[in-house]
């Protein structure tokens, strides 16, 4: 059967919580400029040809007779596939308690709730059919917590809905719904194939006005929003509203390229840039989904933050590209194949790693139970270490006492952990390391964001079990090449979160006061 062409929607959680993306203002670009771009620029002519005029660059002009595209037949084709979802909910349910991506928006992109508090409640959103048989690709967030599903087509025809599968990671989620007869539906298309500036069209159930068509242009790809670890979202300038969210973004030959799920929205409504996830990324999800009912994932068993110029050099490393590993879990896979603290991975098999964000997605994507060939630095040292990955569980994971040892110039006075503050603080027994009890006021420390209540459990690449450790570490990593960058990278522990802090010393080791 012939696949029907998908519409984007738009971005927004079709209940209680929070979706609508806050990120920055601006406005939407809905025309196509029929003008030119003039490149005058000329180099300055020799002091033997000062009386000539050097030419002046060649203008770009746009096409001749450029119009605006008729979308008409390409929403007639794509429409009896994108259908609208109502979900019965309660609102007693707890929002975001799976783990998954936490949309730091103020609304969500779902029709907001109607009912009391504490009873069951309706929240609109929207999908489309990407198979005759009735499977169906909605957000997450649109069925999460739903006590039932139903489906409306574009012919008005209701049906109720079961959720094959969810996965609150990438904000996906498969329905299925059963007629006598195969349903009209649209294919998935290559996202890789986008292009920053090419028209595309959304579709869906904005605020329960079903059947509704958005056009714009594709404005940026890749973005990430901070929402999940597998970010990597298409930014578009299409009109995207609540109840939007699920909806497809489809190009002009009628293939969908993402899922709306998000819209920057500073004020809660649209400002008119939305975010749909990618359907190469849908791709995979939604055939696990179906097959199994979840989403299996290649799990490393770290935790890894960005590698800024400042923290290369504390590390006294020449390049900051790559992913930090502030922890390793123990037991974990990273663990086994002796992946430490303050290691830097750069590559996952051949594919450069530049970010903690790359790291994630290299991982994610590789087979449990295959091996990875990571490329790390450590210590300034190039080496390949071999990882048996493992499949990614489903679940994851202040005021100090007194006791204090001597400040000395990076600025903190630190304790040991003793039982009372191991309760205080939540630290696993294993934890070895040294309280910080106090921060100097204008100290390096505190400049760089040290609080009082860290634990701090190494320096550089060297792990400490007390203060006496920390403070002979510190002052002999302020000596050596680290200190002599100019930083110092310490690695603490705050709120259950391992993470590696860059400390600015002056040239003697002492305060800098810009930093």
């Amino acid at each position: 059967m012939t696949a029907a062409n998908t519409p984007t929607t738009t971005l927004g959680k079709a209940r209680r919580t929070a979706l609508a993306v806050a990120l920055l203002t601006g406005t939407a670009l809905g025309g196509f400029a029929a003008g030119h771009l003039a490149l005058a620029a000329s180099d300055a002519a020799p002091a033997a040809q000062a009386t000539q005029t050097a030419p002046a660059a060649p203008a770009v002009n746009a096409p001749s007779g450029a119009m605006m595209p008729d979308f008409a037949d390409l929403v007639t084709r794509v429409k009896p596939a994108v259908v609208s979802i109502t979900t019965k909910l309660d609102v007693r349910q707890t929002a975001d308690e799976e783990g998954g991506p936490s949309m730091p928006f103020p609304m969500p992109f779902g029709m907001m709730p109607h009912g009391g508090q504490g009873h069951a409640v309706e929240a609109r959103g929207s999908g489309f059919i990407v198979n005759a048989n009735g499977t169906i690709v909605t957000n997450n967030h649109v069925v999460k917590d739903a006590k039932s599903v139903s489906v409306t087509l574009s012919d008005g025809t209701e049906l109720p809905a079961k959720i094959v599968g969810r996965d609150p990671r990438t904000d996906l989620a498969v329905l299925k719904v059963s007629t006598p007869k195969p349903l009209p539906y649209i294919e998935l298309g290559d996202s890789g194939k986008v292009r920053v500036g090419q028209w595309v069209v959304a579709m869906g159930n904005p605020f329960g006005l079903g059947g509704t068509v958005t056009a714009g242009i594709v404005s940026a790809e890749g973005r990430d929003i901070g929402s999940g670890p597998y970010d990597q979202f298409i930014q578009i300038d299409a009109p995207i509203n609540q109840g939007n969210s699920g909806g497809p973004l489809f190009t002009q030959d009628g293939k969908v390229v993402g899922v709306n799920s998000a819209i920057l929205s500073p004020t809660g409504g649209s400002v008119g840039i939305g975010f749909a996830i990618p359907s190469n990324l849908v791709k995979t999800v939604v055939a696990q989904l179906e097959a199994t009912g979840h989403v299996t994932r290649g799990y490393l068993g770290v935790a890894s933050q960005p590698l800024t110029e400042k923290m290369a050099k504390a590390l006294n490393l020449k390049a900051n590209e790559g992913a930090l590993i502030a922890s390793v879990n123990a037991d974990g896979p990273a663990a086994k194949a002796g992946i430490q603290p303050g290691d830097v991975i750069q590559a996952v098999n051949g594919q450069n790693v530049t970010s903690p964000h790359d790291l994630a997605m290299d991982v994610a994507a590789a087979k449990p139970g295959t091996d990875a060939k990571l490329d790390i630095l450590r210590n300034g040292d190039k080496q390949t270490v071999s990882v048996t990955l493992a499949e990614m569980p489903n679940d994851k994971v202040a005021d100090a006492g007194s006791h204090a040892a001597s400040k000395g110039k990076v600025g903190v006075a630190l304790a040991p952990i003793t039982p009372e503050l191991r309760d205080r603080l939540d630290l696993p027994k294993n934890v070895k390391g040294a309280v910080v009890a106090e921060v100097q006021s204008g100290s390096p420390a505190e400049a760089a964001g040290i609080q009082q209540g860290d634990v701090i459990v190494g320096v550089g690449d060297k792990a400490v079990d007390g203060p006496e450790a920390a403070v002979k570490a510190i002052r002999a990593a302020t000596k050596d090449e680290a200190g002599k960058n100019g930083a110092l990278a310490l690695r603490i522990i705050r709120d259950g979160q391992a993470a590696f802090v860059a400390v600015t010393l002056n040239e003697d080791g002492g305060a800098n006061s810009a930093g």
